[in-house]
């Protein structure tokens, strides 16, 4: 497991790549970092339920997005510790957004003291598991927390009456009379974004002066023998949106397939000069710490997601998520912390 920590800790961000991965590799014992399919929740106790897990604008169930697996070393409670991300893709709205953390020491209920093997286990099947060691059920479409349940066969469990509908229509209703092994006959409902690892690199070193003297030498080259009021006029406008733009593009085109950046207690880089937060616009934690940042998710995303193309879709240009700078107690249990939407452009 590659826990995106040590760069963190000297200042520099680290990076996260997507990559295809074998089943067994994203399974919650093998602490993943993923991108999509259904959550591999760190812990199956105090999972977060539907009414959590719901958009707060349209109230329909949010689709897992991505989790990152973010341990804090010296913290013998986070020894373990995951942040998972939840997004609405319901049309038109496709605009709500949720984050929650989840630590765990190493000796706890639902892990092996010692790392888990690298090696494939013995086996390597594709079904999927809906049922957790601790006895809780998850849905069929969304691999939430599943309190509902079929009520003929009552062996599938949903999340929603919306999930549940899907299932139905999807397979659910041929399915439900055999009642046999159900979890070997979940349909791709097409609610899951495509599943991968992601992989977390170091970036390198920047030299900001060579960059700045290239970002120079750029801007003076395109201005040619505009007049001195055209040039102050640009300067101007510059200063305020295009230099922000420019300066991300600049910081991630050494790296132009990243779509994670994580830095615990660093800076983001923010897209546009518009609706980037102040301090105020941060929640404290419920505990009464402050929020720092941590990661943020890239537009370059959206690639491998397979959003609708038609209509309105989900969509950013920067997704910032800030936790608790405590990284305070909780248990076995998930705890909401916050993120901050930051659209390429934002309509006034």
């Amino acid at each position: 497991m590659s826990a995106p920590m040590a760069a963190a800790s000297v200042g520099l961000a680290e990076l996260g790549f997507v990559e295809a991965a074998p089943a067994w590799r994203l399974r919650s014992e093998q602490f993943p970092s993923k991108v999509g399919g259904r959550p591999a929740w760190l812990g199956a106790a105090g999972l977060p339920g539907p009414a959590r897990l719901a958009c707060a604008l349209c109230g329909r169930p949010l689709a897992f997005l991505l989790q990152l697996y973010a341990p804090l070393p010296g913290r013998a409670d986070a020894f373990h510790r995951g942040l998972f991300l939840f997004c609405c893709r319901t049309p038109p709205c496709c605009a709500g957004l949720r984050v929650f953390r989840n630590q765990l020491p190493r000796r706890n209920d639902f892990y092996a003291y010692e790392p888990p093997s690298e090696d494939p286990p013995p086996e390597t099947g594709e079904s999927v598991c809906l049922q957790l060691e601790s006895g809780a059920h998850l849905c069929r479409v969304c691999g939430c927390l599943g309190p509902k349940t079929c009520s003929r066969c009552h062996k599938a469990h949903y999340c929603s009456k919306e999930h549940q509908t899907l299932d139905w229509r999807l397979g659910h209703k041929q399915a439900c009379p055999q009642a046999g092994d159900l979890d070997s006959t979940v349909p791709d409902h097409s609610f899951l974004f495509p599943e991968f690892e992601i992989v977390i690199e170091t970036e390198d070193e920047i030299m900001p002066e060579f960059v700045e003297k290239d970002d120079e030498s750029e801007i003076i080259g395109s201005m040619g023998e505009a007049p001195e009021e055209e040039l102050d006029s640009m300067a101007k406008h510059e200063s305020r949106e295009d230099r922000i733009f420019r300066k991300f593009k600049t910081k991630i085109s050494l790296e132009p397939e990243q779509i994670l950046r994580y830095g615990r207690g660093l800076a983001p880089i923010w897209i546009s000069g518009e609706n980037s937060p102040q301090e105020k616009d941060i929640p404290d934690c419920p505990c009464g710490a402050k929020r720092i940042f941590e990661f943020q998710v890239m537009p370059h995303l959206l690639n491998y997601l397979k959003a609708d193309s038609l209509g309105r879709s989900v969509d950013w240009g920067v997704l910032a998520i800030f936790t608790c700078a405590e990284s305070c107690g909780l248990g076995t249990g998930y705890t909401e912390e916050f993120v901050w939407k930051q659209d390429l452009t934002d309509a006034p």
